[in-house]
């Protein structure tokens, strides 16, 4: 006869199951043929023109005959947290009972690894669905030191990105983000206070910050995403991993001339100085 507590072993070793596989299999995120399509193409135009709120984003479908009115484009930009420049400093909804930290980089001089590191959320499309990415960067070499794929905006993904990175790389001194809800959650900031890393977010007048990862993001889509238009959640996995590798090892970045990220975080150069 079965005891109850290996009957309860069991029903917990298969729910660790299933959450692994539903963790493996990344299922894409549920949205009409049509409202997907014009995702594709607002992502596209957003890259172009950072500074186009809803009602711009609408004029640009109606004037290229996309039948995709102002309201419908607010809701699909919200879903790919997608924010004008001009309006927050931010891409990310601020939850109103998370705690707000200051922001530490203002004048700061930013001359080796692993001084600041940053982290941001993506909207990745597929052909029949979309997943989030999020990856954290060291501000200083612009390597990619972990990345998480999810079909959702919990913060759980955020986490784990953020623990392997410490894992893998020590820690850094600061860690500067937005102040969406994933970057404010407890878990994200007790891992940070456990590590004992410098806790900053992006206030008023610092969205600039972002822009380094915003080209990532711009240089991914263009030349992984939007070339491959990924079947599935693991096709994806595989080609944004290789990309990144790419990126990583083999592209000179430009902040840094000749020298990959890779190489930059071997060798200092020049330091980044933050504007006021």
């Amino acid at each position: 006869m079965v005891s109850k507590d290996h009957k309860l072993s069991m029903r917990r070793q298969c729910a660790l199951l299933m959450l692994s596989r539903s963790n493996l299999y990344y299922e894409p995120k549920g949205e009409s043929a049509e409202n997907l399509r014009f995702m594709a193409i607002i992502d596209k135009q957003f890259l172009e023109t950072p500074w186009y709120g809803s009602r711009q984003m609408a004029r640009f479908m109606k004037r290229n005959s996309h039948q995709c009115g102002r309201h419908r484009v607010r809701r699909l930009m919200r879903l790919m947290r997608l924010v004008p420049i001009y309006q927050e400093p931010n891409t990310s909804k601020k939850h109103p009972q998370h705690k707000i930290w200051p922001y530490l980089l203002r004048n700061a001089v930013i001359d080796r690894p692993n001084q600041v590191w940053c982290a941001d959320i993506t909207y990745i499309p597929m052909r029949r669905g979309f997943l989030y990415l999020v990856a954290i960067m060291d501000w200083y070499s612009r390597k990619v030191l972990a990345w998480r794929l999810s079909n959702s905006m919990d913060a759980d993904f955020c986490v784990e990105a953020l623990k392997e990175a410490l894992m893998k790389h020590g820690k850094p001194e600061i860690f500067n983000s937005d102040q969406g809800s994933q970057f404010t959650s407890g878990a994200w900031i007790d891992v940070l206070i456990d590590a004992k890393v410098k806790i900053s977010m992006d206030g008023k007048g610092a969205w600039r910050d972002n822009r380094m990862i915003e080209r990532l993001w711009r240089s991914l889509k263009y030349e992984c995403v939007y070339l491959n238009a990924f079947e599935t959640g693991s096709e994806m996995r595989a080609g944004i991993g290789k990309w990144l590798t790419y990126y990583n090892s083999e592209r000179p970045h430009s902040t840094h001339g000749i020298l990959t990220p890779n190489e930059a975080d071997a060798n200092k150069t020049e330091p980044m100085r933050l504007a006021a």
